[in-house]
């Protein structure tokens, strides 16, 4: 590859399960493949006493090596070690982490020694990869990216992300909301319109679930509202089956597997080929071969046994809808488009469960659910990079708002916010603070973008 470096920057979509990057120059959007010839990239970092492996190659190898092949690092970044949710996911995790001053470490076996990671250091090697695929095609090293976040992430995994990009050697421009940029994909594409409207746009992943209501006029996005949960997701739905077929193969065989770690990420791989066969057919066989202790395991699913399994998760996605829509102040019948986004919108029960919501509306499944988001950040790399020149572009004005409050510390560890939820940015607030009447008042200026 030539020195030259590419004057332009790339979207880059950095997902809990699988990653994606475009680029966007003059007036077309291109989602990029990689190597394999694949738009989507697995986020699996693996590491061998020879060499560490990013992508395909990582996920490929993930049963031979399940110790020192981490994945679902979305959920530890911007995280602290003893954070609930960290806690639990320890548990199901075959890669080992480690309390290093209250942030949670990844410690593998790599080049013969035992190394420890960061969060931010494992991410950085998915966008390092990410950086790549899209060299690859520009034949220009790339030095500037937009990268997407769930729209709850905190300011904590904001800027966790933000390090990870600068590690990964990007400039990162800015970090835009996955639900937001997957708006503009819309709005720019299939939802084209030059009329008023309001959409919302359900995007739920490997590992992330948000919902957002934007309002858009011609070029106008503007969010009224977002929620989530940034711990549910794809992930989830293969770890309820995967718990099923455990037991079925306790039932059949009287051995328990949970110890074995190759075992388990041959289980898990096999239920995340039966999920994404249940969306299409009523019914899938799961087959795997000495799968512990010698037994072979071979187990029938339904879909409707599927969706038993997942019914209190896939309820759990219709509660941030119904809270969108009270922050919003918006009626049902008052939003115009359902827009799908993520992988996990391909299972049929998801979109019954949202379409019944409102009460039998059509779901816009126009974009592509796997690549909306990375188009949505490569348009606004574009545009803030100088390279995007389409008439669309030239207007486009992007007004998200504050997913959780923003403020300060107090004595007695109270919280007293400055910025509330659901402020439009960028904005500047001020708060004046006086907790002793005899001296001059505390200002506290947040100003947030």
């Amino acid at each position: 590859m030539a020195d030259e470096v590419y004057d332009g920057a790339i979207g880059i979509d950095l997902g809990t399960t699988y990653s994606c990057v475009a680029n966007y120059e003059g007036t077309n959007v291109e989602i990029i493949a990689n190597e394999q010839g694949s738009f989507t990239t697995p986020s699996f970092v693996s590491f061998t006493d020879e060499e560490r492996l990013i992508g395909e190659a990582a996920k490929n190898q993930a049963a031979m090596n399940p110790e020192n092949t981490v994945f679902d690092v979305k959920r530890l970044i911007g995280r602290r070690f003893d954070d609930p949710t960290v806690k639990k996911d320890i548990e199901s995790w075959p890669f080992k982490i480690v309390d290093q001053g209250g942030s949670p470490m990844v410690q593998v076996q790599y080049l013969k020694e035992t190394k420890t990671f960061s969060p931010q250091e494992i991410s950085s090697m998915v966008l390092t990869k990410m950086k790549e695929v899209a060299e690859t095609k520009l034949g220009k090293k790339v030095s500037k990216a937009v990268v997407t976040v769930p729209a709850y992430f905190n300011d904590n995994q904001r800027q966790a992300t933000k390090d990870a990009g600068a590690i990964a050697g990007l400039n990162v421009l800015r970090i835009i909301n996955e639900p937001t940029a997957a708006a503009i994909a819309y709005g720019l594409g299939s939802g084209r319109s030059e009329k008023e409207r309001n959409v919302l746009i359900y995007d739920l992943g490997g590992g992330t679930f948000d919902v957002s209501l934007l309002n858009i006029q011609g070029g106008v996005f503007t969010v009224k509202a977002t929620a989530g949960d940034t711990h549910l997701g794809g992930q989830d739905f293969d770890t309820n089956l995967l718990e099923h077929f455990k037991k079925e193969f306790q039932r059949k065989t009287k051995k328990d597997l949970s110890g074995d770690a190759r075992a388990l990420r041959r289980l898990r791989t096999a239920c995340e080929r039966a999920k994404r066969t249940l969306s299409n057919g009523t019914q899938t066989t799961v087959e795997i071969d000495s799968l512990f202790d010698g037994e072979d395991f071979n187990a029938q699913i339904t879909r409707a046994r599927f969706e038993d399994l997942n019914a209190k998760a896939f309820q759990a996605t219709i509660d941030p809808v119904a809270q969108v829509l009270k922050d919003a102040n918006i009626e049902k019948k008052a939003v115009d488009d359902l827009v799908l986004v993520g992988g996990s919108t391909r299972i049929p029960r998801i979109q019954k469960l949202l379409s019944d919501f409102f009460d039998g509306k059509k779901l816009e499944k126009s974009i592509n659910p796997d690549e909306a988001v990375a188009y949505g950040a490569a348009v606004q790399a574009g545009i803030l990079s100088g390279k995007a020149q389409s008439a669309e572009t030239a207007d486009l004005l992007l007004l998200d708002v504050v997913p959780l409050s923003l403020g300060v510390a107090m004595e007695g560890n109270i919280f007293a916010p400055v910025v509330p939820r659901g402020q439009t940015v960028p904005t500047i607030k001020k708060r004046y603070q006086n907790p002793f009447p005899l001296l001059s008042p505390h200002l506290f200026l947040i100003e947030t973008w």
